[in-house]
């Protein structure tokens, strides 16, 4: 048997910055590491909100990247 303990969570926030001679946007990310692991989405999504207000661009994606300690049991 095998225990899993979440060990980090990282919030990135990526941002549209332009759009290149293509016609794609162009996508600029910031990432905020130290994450409690029992954050809610909820309360993530209220700080990005609050981080975004901030911001001089505009919020294209929120991501959650949880990493994790496999272990045996």
């Amino acid at each position: 048997m095998a225990n899993q303990d979440m060990i980090q969570t990282r919030l990135q926030l990526f941002f549209v910055t332009g759009v290149d001679a293509d016609g794609e946007n162009i996508i600029k990310a910031k990432a905020f590491n130290n994450i409690k692991p029992e954050a809610t989405p909820a309360v993530l999504l209220s700080a990005s909100q609050l981080l975004t207000s901030l911001q001089q661009y505009g919020l294209s994606e929120i991501k959650r990247n949880d990493t994790s300690l496999i272990t045996e049991a």
